[in-house]
């Protein structure tokens, strides 16, 4: 349980890291990278919530008020990457 939330725990922060860093380069090319792996980082989370779920560490409560709010950072980064990429 404590790799599953140290890895759970690495993927969110990874998300608003690479978001930072993103905003910090010189072209939008760059920013829609850091989004990119930002992107995957959710897709991680994601997933690890789904293990955590399975393994009965998290009830179905909190799994679907968390996977809800993972899947709408998903939109949301993905409203963003369209946004850099049109600006390109």
């Amino acid at each position: 349980m404590y790799g599953l939330i140290s890895q759970m725990r690495r993927a969110s922060a990874s998300i608003g890291t690479n978001i930072a860093e993103g905003c910090c380069r010189k072209s939008s090319t760059e920013m829609a990278r850091f989004l990119q792996i930002a992107m995957g980082s959710a897709g991680e989370l994601e997933y690890q919530l789904l293990l955590a779920h399975d393994l009965d560490y998290l009830k179905d409560p909190d799994r679907d008020r968390l996977s809800t709010q993972a899947v709408e950072l998903k939109r949301m980064l993905s409203s963003l990457m369209q946004k850099v990429k049109a600006v390109n």
